[in-house]
């Protein structure tokens, strides 16, 4: 046996056990590379080490690409995208203000937190929807439904 059979043929075996060890489908598509030039070197006797080696970054690079392109599931839509982005579920809520609205800053209380929202002028106890959410603060505007 010719030692870059064998060099290539260890470093594929040893790229997959590092796969089996530490999965994350990155070091398997690399030992693929390997294997390939294993087979190369095995066929063809007469390939310069410089040859191999580029060869060897060449198909690795191309597995890992197949992989990107074809092997890689594809991410499922989430039947919540707004979990845990508690804010922007909050868009759309009408509530009654929990304090008025004075200089365009006022409180309402949702479920069990208060929150701090700008708007319009208007009374306590007012119906407010919220439209949006800047940082921590819910934007509101009157809704147009009366209490």
């Amino acid at each position: 046996m010719r030692w870059e059979v064998v060099g290539w043929g260890a470093l594929a075996l040893l790229l997959f056990a590092a796969e089996a060890l530490a999965p994350g489908a990155f070091m398997l598509w690399i030992g693929i590379g390997a294997a390939a030039v294993f087979v190369l070197v095995a066929v063809f006797s007469d390939i310069p080490l410089l040859w191999q080696v580029i060869a060897f970054v060449l198909l690795s690079v191309v597995s890992i690409q197949c992989y990107r392109r074809w092997g890689r599931p594809r991410a499922r839509p989430s039947d919540a995208p707004l979990l845990n982005r508690r804010t922007e579920q909050l868009i759309g809520r009408e509530v009654a203000l929990q304090q008025a609205i004075v200089g365009g800053q006022g409180r309402v209380s949702i479920d069990d937190a208060s929150w701090q929202v700008s708007g319009p002028d208007l009374q306590a106890g007012s119906l407010v929807r919220v439209v949006a959410v800047q940082g921590s603060t819910l934007r509101v505007e009157a809704a147009d439904r009366p209490l």
